[in-house]
């Protein structure tokens, strides 16, 4: 080696503001993501295109090509997040080192120097429970020592007197408990501008000044002493980290329905959040709770614009939490998740119309940010996160539009003889497969993992409960998909969302509501089946993992809901997380009040 070489300086490695991960590398994994999904998506629509246009293009063709156009990419992009995540966790790698390298402490035990506020955003939710949560969370951080760091806020947007004079009393109580001096406070506003958003607003101006972070809840959040206190540390060690989202799982439920879909989610959630973080990096999700803040960034720089025009698609932003991530990060500071389960809980819809009346609420917000991604200053990663927000709603009416489009396919005036039956079947399939690969991969990392399964009730319940939840997630995706599909054309026409409190607990859907609510759904399904049908017998029942759910979207409804089944499959233990095999404490406590029987 000469001289001159030895002597030579090494590049330079830019850092992320945290200086814990290399920008490069971060860039590296972006260009491979970008063209991993760039390929795959292009193979897909090269290979529909040599099918549909096999015989020429008719306009039923050229309209199914664009339903895959816009259809496929956020299937395309869970698949390669759930293959990286998968390697990521059983490949040699150390996972939490590669995505996570914040959370890599010096002192784990630190000493705590920082004031955090937790507060609690309320609408006419159950007051009981909300603050039985929040008693529950200073019980367990008084318990470490480390209270004296912490206050408490019930932030209360409550327009009912009757639950407001409830919220009232049950925090008047809990202070009187608490004694003297707790630092406990409640605030009702007498209007709700900006909806939660505007809430959080309130808060940041009147309190925001005597802290240094903030954790919000949603009246259906928990969170144990351990995770926070760690979370804190992290952000402690980390003067630049802006946001730190913990992995939100679901609680134990008596619900069918939130039972098999919290399953699903759980078992599908580890493998692509890891995959997710990878390449996201410093550039992460904020999902409005369960979450850590830096209260200065946020209050200075992530105010929230009042967007131009009227509802539905003007006016106050209703999904704020993506967009003041992107902001957290155009002022300089890492949003990270961390992409590891405990200590950190939520409650899923017990019911299928919950769930979608919850979903219609996230499409009307995501579909607002079409307004924001001209905004001046936001990161690539940034600004594409608006962009694959809108493109998750904008997906569904493409999907459930190519459903009567094949259907009327055969009756397009083109040769039978000429269309490539074999190659749209094979792609049928192979596009099946990589829609489940969440799914699949979950299944794999927990059967690889050491207990991984003893953790979900043993081998045999959980792979009983994760082929049927594939059934389960497809009937729920095809009944939801079309309520998406009507409520965006409501959209259009200027149609928009009341903002108010929702339905937590197990409870029955009697026939007559479900039918109210999903006779179009039902319609759907027969018309489109049986134009099918009509044509080839085959061709319906290959469409089924796709069209069953519109079918049977009402006995579905009826039979999820049902507290009969709900108890059987809590007694036989399927369908369990592991918060149900081995409770921690904190959950205990919230469910031996909060259960139907302790109110009994």
């Amino acid at each position: 080696m000469s001289a001159d070489n030895a002597t030579s300086p090494k590049p330079k490695i830019t850092l992320t503001p945290t200086g814990t991960q290399s920008a490069e590398v971060l860039t590296l994994r972006r260009t491979i993501i970008a063209v991993l999904n760039i390929v795959l998506y292009g193979a897909i629509l090269i290979w529909a295109g040599s099918i549909l246009g096999a015989g020429g293009w008719s306009v039923i063709d050229i309209l199914l090509f664009i339903c895959m156009i816009f259809g496929t990419p956020w299937a395309v992009l869970g698949f390669w997040n759930s293959v990286i995540g998968l390697w990521l966790l059983h490949g040699g790698k150390n996972a939490m080192e590669e995505v996570a390298p914040f959370a890599d402490l010096p002192d784990p035990k630190a000493p705590i120097g920082v004031k955090t506020a937790i507060f609690m955003t309320l609408r006419n939710e159950d007051p009981a429970r909300a603050l039985h949560r929040m008693k529950l969370i200073k019980a367990d951080i008084d318990a470490t020592g480390e209270g004296a760091h912490f206050a408490y806020f019930l932030l209360s947007d409550t327009n009912r007197d009757d639950v407001a004079a409830e919220e009232e009393a049950g925090v008047a109580k809990w202070k009187a408990e608490a004694g003297e001096g707790a630092p406990i406070t409640y605030r009702r506003r007498t209007d709700n501008t900006g909806f939660k958003a505007g809430n959080v607003r309130d808060f940041l101006e009147r309190w925001g000044h005597g802290f240094e972070l903030m954790l919000p809840l949603d009246a259906d959040s928990l969170m144990d002493a351990k995770t926070i206190l760690h979370h804190v540390r992290i952000m402690q060690a980390n003067p630049k980290l802006g946001i730190l989202q913990s992995l939100v799982v679901g609680m134990p439920s008596k619900s069918a329905f939130a039972r098999i879909f919290q399953f699903g989610m759980r078992q599908g959630m580890r493998s692509y959040t890891m995959g997710q973080a990878w390449w996201v990096g410093e550039c992460g999700p904020f999902w409005g709770h369960n979450a850590l803040a830096r209260i200065a960034p946020f209050r200075d720089q992530c105010h929230l614009p009042v967007l131009k025009g009227e509802p539905p698609f003007g006016g106050h932003i209703l999904s704020h939490d993506q967009v003041e991530a992107t902001f957290m990060r155009r002022a300089g500071y890492e949003v990270r998740v961390m992409p590891e389960e405990g200590g950190s809980w939520e409650e899923n819809p017990p019911t299928i119309l919950e769930f979608m009346k919850r979903n219609t609420r996230w499409c009307q917000g995501n579909l607002q940010y079409v307004k924001l991604l001209d905004t001046k200053g936001l990161y690539p990663s940034s600004r594409f996160q608006l962009i694959w927000a809108i493109l998750m709603f904008l997906g569904i009416p493409a999907w459930t539009l190519m459903l009567p489009l094949a259907a009327l396919k055969p009756f397009d005036g083109e040769s039978l003889a000429l269309f490539p039956a074999a190659s749209a079947l094979t792609l049928y399939i192979l596009f099946t497969i990589m829609n489940l690969m969440p799914k699949i991969a979950g299944l794999i990392d927990i059967l690889l993992t050491p207990g991984g399964t003893a953790r979900y009730g043993g081998t045999s319940k959980f792979l009983f409960a994760g082929i049927t939840e594939i059934f389960f997630a497809w009937v729920l995706g095809a009944a939801d998909t079309f309520k998406t599909t009507v409520f965006i054309l409501g959209l259009l026409i200027g149609k928009s969302i009341t903002w108010g409190g929702q339905a937590r607990d197990a409870h029955g859907v009697p026939w007559d509501v479900a039918t109210e609510n999903l006779w179009p759904q039902t319609l759907f399904g027969v018309v489109v089946v049986g134009l099918m049908a009509y044509t080839s017998v085959s061709f319906a029942l290959w469409s089924l993992p796709l069209t069953l759910g519109f079918l049977i979207a009402i006995p579905f409804a009826v039979w999820s809901a049902d507290p009969a089944l709900g108890e059987k499959l809590v007694r036989a233990g399927l369908y369990a997380i592991p918060e149900e095999i081995e409770k921690p404490e904190i959950v205990l406590k919230a469910q031996a009040i909060e259960s139907p029987e302790a109110h009994s």
